[in-house]
């Protein structure tokens, strides 16, 4: 299985830690963000991953070429333009494309989530794109429908809502939680949505649902997920990877 993993980001909300460093390599609980994320997919099944860069991106790919992690790994090279998180997938997509879907994985999303499990969910529902969600508090929700497919997204602090006049209290509201599977049929599409220029890829998936199945996905059971791309959330990964340790003592 292939994934990507989106490590080229500023880190600007952990500053000063990232005045000197990719954020991606920032440890939590002693440990890099993204060897912990590349060991989780590895674990996950995945045997192929492409790793974006741009912030002190030669750190990352040295920091991949010390470390043998016994599965292929590839690095995309925007260090002259970042390129955002639909227009890494582009940039990639040669790498990506092919028969089977690949998974989407932030460098700053900590989770023991079975992703495995996750793309084979994704193979029965014959989706084009399937979102890790979840109903955790945020200023932003995707909406979808009793079956959970995507209809819109909307911004409860603006009140903005896409697609424009979308009756949002029509639909359940859920989280993006970082981690995403796409299918390759949607990666021409994806290009001929925003070229070669930088773009986020949410927006596209809004504009793509009505003809595209995007399906948001809540696991059964509990697993952990955190975003350590702040300071306050990373301090609290690093709590609970403490009482971990400490339970299994």
């Amino acid at each position: 299985m292939k994934a990507m993993i989106f490590a080229a980001g500023l880190g600007t909300r952990l500053r000063p830690l990232t005045d000197s460093m990719p954020k991606a390599l920032v440890k939590v609980g002693g440990i890099p963000m993204l060897e912990r994320v590349i060991t989780h997919l590895r674990d996950c099944g995945f045997d192929r991953i492409i790793v974006n860069v741009h912030h002190f991106g030669q750190s990352i790919i040295d920091f991949l070429n010390e470390n043998d992690f016994g599965i292929e790994i590839a690095v995309s090279d925007e260090r002259d333009t970042l390129l955002d998180t639909g227009g890494a997938i582009v940039k990639a997509r040669e790498w990506l494309d092919g028969d089977e879907p690949f998974l989407v994985h932030n460098a700053d999303i900590l989770t023991d989530l079975d992703l495995g499990e996750m793309m084979r969910r994704h193979e029965r529902l014959g989706a084009s794109a399937t979102l890790l969600v979840s109903g955790r508090q945020s200023s932003r929700y995707l909406l979808f429908d009793d079956n959970m497919r995507l209809h819109g997204w909307t911004n409860v602090t603006t009140g903005d809502c896409l697609p424009v006049g979308i009756d949002a209290g029509r639909y359940s509201r859920f989280a993006f939680g970082g981690i995403h599977v796409i299918s390759p049929s949607l990666l021409n599409r994806l290009h001929a949505y925003g070229g070669d220029a930088p773009f986020p890829i949410v927006p596209f998936y809004v504009k793509s649902c009505a003809e595209s199945g995007i399906y948001g996905y809540v696991p059964e059971g509990q697993y952990s997920w955190f975003d350590i791309g702040r300071h306050s959330t990373l301090e609290a990964a690093e709590s609970y990877l403490s009482r971990k340790e400490t339970d299994k003592k």
